[in-house]
């Protein structure tokens, strides 16, 4: 236990997330556990989507993540996506995450690098968790105004 404490301290001191509040680091594993498995992101919605393209996660337009697959493991806070968006470039991640009893979901992705190695991170609001759908909602900032980006994840059976 005490082991899993320093790491996660270590992961929050190397993150340089959006969000300059600092960010909770007590698990909220019964959600974890409600996450665990495969997912589906079927679609990303914001304000004026029809005007104004959102790069999500410094990767590509958020359109690109329609469709993608996630899978979450919770015993050991990692997982992966895969964009596999016909009108896209392809593109997969292994990725680190946890969720705090905060609600927020706090996330790394990792191309190639150890989770140590990698010094950004995105920290997301989780709602509306259900056995077979969950919400993450990423706050940006688009021509000065906070916009909120809600990403609708269906479970993979």
């Amino acid at each position: 236990m005490k082991k899993v404490l320093i790491l996660m301290g270590l992961i929050l001191s190397l993150i340089s997330c959006k969000s300059n509040s600092p960010v909770g680091t007590k698990l909220d594993m019964k959600t974890e556990v409600a996450l665990k498995g495969d997912w589906i992101l079927t679609q990303v919605s914001y304000p004026n989507s029809q005007y104004v393209k959102i790069t999500s996660f410094d990767l590509v337009d958020s359109n690109c993540f329609v469709g993608s697959k996630w899978n979450f493991i919770s015993n050991n806070n990692k997982g992966s996506f895969s964009l596999t968006n016909d009108a896209c470039s392809l593109y997969s991640s292994n990725i680190t995450w946890y969720v705090n009893k905060d609600g927020r979901f706090v996330m790394k992705i990792l191309d190639a690098e150890k989770a140590k190695r990698v010094g950004t991170g995105y920290v997301l609001d989780l709602i509306n968790v259900t056995e077979t759908t969950f919400q993450l909602v990423d706050h940006v900032d688009v021509a000065g105004k906070n916009t909120a980006v809600t990403y609708q994840f269906v479970r993979n059976n």
